[in-house]
């Protein structure tokens, strides 16, 4: 193992600023929206400012610990998020919200398991693929235990559930194979057999064919299934150059749907405009370009795979959540990494930052 060094200063600062830009704009989008419901306007910012020092406290935590050392937890952690993703259908113990059951009831506050189940996977695959390198050519000895335990959580997040996060798994799964030094030719045949399961769970649930209706023509409907993306891009197109002033946008006032979660950018792109949009996509460069320079100078494969498939899960999010309010690609409900209202995606999000900069201690 290489020398520890001081941890990557550029990540660290545009996590830190991402973050920074998340509660400001959070408080913004959500201010009146909180008022109207819980009569505090200030009611989503204090939540989310608690799960701030609490991730913040997590990221500190895996730059202190040898990121080597986590491959004890890949066990662990598929156990406890198997036993999580069960727990959620124990009555009170299991929150429905939106038609699907994705937090578990922690009594003072919920965390949504599906998050913690991404980390956990990669944390998992990146243990066992290097534990397994000389036969990851293999279907049997290489390939069967993680391809299983990838189709167990899949099948567990399906049940929610959760599309999104379900291809987001399926793809960072493929691609860690493939780093790892897995065949084509299976990756393709893995491809295969998941694309008919995808074509039959649009058409199994109605909402979801509706949704890709949506995306194709969301002026069909413009009051029921077109109103939010619609919304969006009139978010969009109000801001302009530099924006109607950090506070003062008009889409944030109950036409846009939670304006403070998965439409945050939106607000953003109103009130900051296109220079502000320009920033935060800059930061996100910025940040992936960084986390996969650490998984190129990662000392060896577990450091390699884990920091690829921890810089994937946070562009894949990023992407599909900027495409979505862009009407680039169908809506899929994800939060946009560090920015978004959600505490157990901020806290992820921040463990992921946290050990990829203990990775970067230790780059060749």
């Amino acid at each position: 193992m290489t020398q520890e060094k001081k941890p990557d200063l550029i990540l660290l600062l545009v996590t830190l600023l991402l973050v920074t830009i998340g509660t400001v704009m959070i408080y913004s989008s959500s201010s009146i929206l909180a008022m109207e419901r819980f009569r505090d306007g200030q009611f989503f910012l204090k939540k989310q400012l608690f799960f701030f020092f609490l991730g913040l406290l997590l990221m500190v935590l895996m730059t202190r610990i040898p990121y080597y050392k986590l491959r004890k937890l890949a066990w662990p952690g598929i156990g406890v998020t198997i036993f999580f993703l069960c727990a959620i259908w124990i009555p009170h113990l299991g929150i429905k919200a939106g038609g699907a059951v994705r937090w578990f009831n922690l009594g003072v506050f919920s965390f949504q398991v599906s998050e913690l189940a991404k980390v956990a996977l990669i944390l998992f695959l990146a243990h066992f693929l290097t534990q397994r390198a000389n036969h990851v050519r293999e279907i049997i000895q290489g390939l069967l235990i993680p391809l299983g335990v990838t189709g167990v959580i899949v099948g567990l997040i399906l049940l929610q559930p959760d599309f999104g996060t379900t291809v987001i798994i399926v793809v960072i799964t493929l691609m860690m194979v493939y780093l790892a030094g897995g065949r084509i030719v299976h990756l393709a045949g893995l491809a295969a057999l998941f694309l008919p399961v995808l074509i039959w769970l649009l058409i199994y649930k109605r909402y979801r064919l509706t949704r890709l209706l949506t995306f194709l023509d969301p002026w069909k409907d413009p009051r029921n299934s077109g109103f939010q993306i619609i919304q969006s891009l009139i978010a969009f197109g109000s801001g302009g150059a530099f924006g109607v002033g950090i506070g003062d946008g008009m889409q944030k006032l109950f036409y846009l749907p939670e304006p403070h979660t998965d439409f945050i950018l939106s607000v953003i792109a109103e009130e900051s405009g296109f220079v502000g949009v320009g920033l935060i996509l800059f930061l996100y460069v910025i940040l992936i370009i960084r986390g996969f320079q650490i998984s190129l100078r990662a000392p060896d494969l577990f450091g390699n795979l884990l920091a690829a498939g921890l810089t994937m899960l946070i562009a894949l999010e990023t992407f599909i959540n900027i495409a979505g309010v862009t009407g680039l690609i169908p809506l899929k409900g994800l939060a946009l990494p560090f920015l978004s209202y959600g505490g157990t995606s901020l806290m992820m999000s921040l463990v992921a930052a946290g050990i990829l900069l203990n990775i970067s201690a230790y780059e060749r």
